[in-house]
């Protein structure tokens, strides 16, 4: 029988998580992510699929805008509460796990302190829907294990299904799940219908972006491709494992350690779900160029575990109490952590308090860094660089303001031009970057084009216009050293057709 749920110790845990949240995405906030101004010009051209992602998020992000508007703590709102509700699947899944109010507690406050996971709870992006749907798919699967009813499968072909339209990285879990099932008794499964069901269910949910996959050229495989090569910087299995200390915490090592322990050696059953975290954990490490916090959804089964164990071992000796207190207050101190993940100390004093703490934050890209992580850079510069190009087209003649075109490096530069130029009058911005590229150029005549780009793009442009004129410079303090001294150039006359420029200028990655 599974014990209650304990309400009165994992409440707590999701009050400070939505408080710390909002703080992070109100008083305290640095603005908006550049991703989400991607998004938002994702809502205006819905569709089963996007170059680098599925559409479940965009959908939703549709409806979230239409309801709340596009205020940061508008958009964050959301996110916020798929922290929260990360926080709570995991408590229900140590629950599940048989853990009573000590291993719900504790689960729930080891997830709180994961940096990682406010981090994407912070903003909104598919990574943010992610952690609550692996949360549940192993809720699921445990309730499976446990001797649910099997029409329970179907309902886990539906998460997974729902997953996979929210990020292709749910292939992971079903990956792991498969292996689990190879690699334990539970085996015995395959020769029923209902595995085989709820890969079928999951994959009629995922058969639209396929389609969509399909009908425009595989161009998430493209990207894939291109930011492994080109982007990604690349780590030994040493380095990715040990960068998930950090990602996690250090202080709740000894969670989901022990978590792990408990599933491989007293699982039962149950001992799939430590299969599945083990067996993404190890893909992830020899891919050499996965993301570190990649495999944060993963960790909410040992977390829960970790929870379970060290419950069972004050319960079973009695003078080892004291231990699942003094974790309590070990991952309480972890709190400390938090601001590397969301906005919650001015950046001016951010890289201080980076140093005081004696960490750094895992490099995931190649490009290069300023003062602050490719998390919080990412959140400054647009402003200026709007204005930037509002100084320029302002510059141009009204016949030429009619008729002109803004051409972005990325979809960071295209999107906030898209989110903040109305209000100053510029036209709609275009770019070759990812979906950008598919939605075309519009309308575009040479007669008045202002790109942006580097002090040495001047050269290049000259082979497509006649005239390129320099027209401004763009300086932001904490934003990306690539953002920072980006040139703006006003470039006239065409000397190609614009669709064999545009059929150049495609950029997946």
């Amino acid at each position: 029988m599974r014990p209650k749920f304990a309400w009165a110790w994992v409440l707590p845990a999701v009050a400070a998580e939505l408080c710390l949240e909002y703080l992070a995405s109100g008083p305290l906030t640095y603005g908006y992510m550049s991703d989400e101004f991607y998004y938002l010009d994702c809502v205006r051209h819905l569709a089963w699929g996007y170059v680098d992602h599925p559409p479940l998020s965009i959908a939703a992000l549709a409806g979230v805008r239409a309801v709340l508007g596009d205020s940061v703590l508008g958009l964050h709102a959301v996110p916020a509460l798929l922290g929260a509700a990360n926080i709570l699947g995991i408590a229900a899944l140590a629950r599940e796990l048989r853990g009573g109010a000590v291993a719900q507690g504790l689960a729930a406050l080891a997830a709180l302190v994961s940096p990682v996971f406010l981090a994407v709870s912070g903003f909104w992006s598919m990574n943010a829907i992610e952690p609550p749907l692996w949360t549940l798919a192993y809720w699921l699967v445990a309730r499976i294990a446990s001797g649910a009813p099997r029409v329970t499968w179907l309902w886990l072909g539906l998460v997974l299904g729902l997953g996979l339209m929210n990020k292709i990285s749910m292939l992971w879990f079903g990956f792991g799940l498969a292996v689990g099932l190879l690699a334990t008794p539970e085996r015995r499964w395959l020769a029923t219908p209902w595995p085989w069901a709820c890969a079928g269910l999951a994959l009629l949910v995922f058969a639209p972006h396929l389609a969509w996959q399909v009908q425009n050229g595989w161009p998430t495989l493209e990207f894939m491709h291109n930011a492994t090569a080109d982007k990604m910087t690349h780590k030994s299995v040493l380095e990715f494992v040990g960068e998930q200390a950090l990602l996690m915490t250090p202080l709740g090592i000894p969670v989901w350690l022990a978590g792990a322990i408990y599933l491989f050696v007293r699982g039962g059953s149950r001992r799939i779900l430590g299969w599945i975290w083990l067996t993404v954990l190890v893909f992830l490490s020899v891919s050499g160029s996965a993301r570190s916090n990649y495999s944060a959804p993963a960790y909410a089964a040992v977390i829960a575990a970790g929870g379970v164990a060290w419950e069972s071992i004050a319960i079973a000796r009695p003078r080892l109490r004291w231990v699942p207190l003094a974790l309590a207050l070990l991952l309480a101190l972890g709190l400390s952590a938090a601001p590397l993940g969301i906005p919650l100390v001015p950046p001016d004093r951010y890289p201080a308090y980076e140093a005081a703490l004696g960490v750094r934050p895992p490099k995931d890209q190649i490009d290069a860094l300023g003062p602050l992580p490719l998390h919080f850079a990412l959140r400054f510069g647009w402003v200026e660089l709007v204005d930037g190009v509002a100084r320029a087209y302002q510059s141009l003649t009204p016949e030429e303001r009619a008729r002109a075109v803004i051409v972005g490096q990325n979809f960071a530069e295209t999107g906030a031009l898209n989110f903040y130029g109305p209000a100053r009058g510029l036209p709609r911005a275009v770019s070759g970057h990812n979906n950008y590229w598919l939605w075309g150029p519009g309308t575009v005549d040479g007669s008045a084009v202002i790109v942006i780009g580097h002090d040495d793009s001047a050269a290049r442009l000259r082979e497509d216009f006649a005239s390129v004129e320099r027209a401004g410079e763009i300086h932001c303090r904490y934003c990306m050293p690539a953002l920072d001294h980006d040139v703006v150039y006003v470039c006239r006359g065409l000397r190609r057709p614009i669709d064999q420029i545009w059929a150049e200028l495609k950029h997946y990655i």
